[in-house]
């Protein structure tokens, strides 16, 4: 790894722990000396970045200290490129056509050298051999709107079997599957949570009225639902 490059990961990791983290910690996650970190540290701090901290205690970033947006090593160009790529493969309409934006956006800033490197990054997501996501009838960006504002959704839907129902959801989440996507929500009409795949909603009618509790709660809390429902699967399989 370049200095350049490593003195700037010493900045992300100490960004991204957010709390006094100690050099040990930070040494090993960087596959570095402590030696070569402290130096390192010092070196940073010598150039105005508000490191507080010393040597077997830890060592924190100061509120309100960031980096210049865009500075990406190689490793994150490759990470940003190889999203982008698998949105422009599986994401809807509006999503592949903003993927290919923000490929423009991000292109436009970097040095010729990296944005090459960005261009050219050899990381690909293919969708060969993979089965055509079933179309849906509804708008997927109707649907993430819905979420951001947390308004309400009324759908008509079907499930496997061709049962039809109407229900009203308070949309979590939108779930692009190999092979499916999936509108997370509360259900009302179930009084809990339900996956509804966008391809068997048969119509869709974005409310007025939003959900008041907040989504990433009900989020967590579906989550912390999902994790349980897994382990025990799991646990039931092994005894089996």
């Amino acid at each position: 790894m370049r200095r350049a490059d490593r003195l700037l990961q010493i900045v992300q990791v100490l960004r991204r722990y957010g709390r006094p983290v100690t050099g040990d910690a930070i040494a090993e996650e960087l596959e570095i000396s402590v030696r070569t970190l402290y130096r390192d540290i010092v070196s940073l701090q010598s150039t105005g970045v508000p490191i507080r901290g010393e040597a077997g205690v830890g060592y924190v970033l100061e509120e309100g200290y960031d980096l210049p947006p865009l500075m990406f090593n190689s490793d994150e160009l490759e990470a940003v490129m190889m999203g982008l790529r698998h949105v422009q493969v599986r994401g809807d309409d509006q999503l592949i056509r903003t993927a290919s934006d923000v490929i423009a956006k991000i292109a436009a800033v970097l040095s010729p050298d990296a944005r090459n490197e960005f261009i050219e990054a050899p990381l690909y997501a293919p969708d060969f051999g993979v089965e055509p996501i079933p179309s849906a009838r509804i708008e997927l960006s109707d649907v993430r709107l819905a979420i951001r504002q947390q308004n309400k959704l009324r759908i008509d839907y079907a499930d496997a079997s061709g049962v039809a129902s109407e229900r009203i959801i308070w949309p979590l989440s939108l779930t692009f599957f190999a092979h499916s996507r999936m509108i997370v929500s509360w259900c009302e009409l179930r009084q809990d949570f339900r996956a509804f795949r966008t391809d068997r909603v048969e119509h869709m009618d974005v409310m007025e009225e939003r959900y008041r509790e907040s989504r990433i709660a009900l989020r967590d809390r579906w989550w912390k639902i999902e994790l349980a429902r897994r382990e025990r699967a799991a646990a039931d399989a092994l005894k089996d």
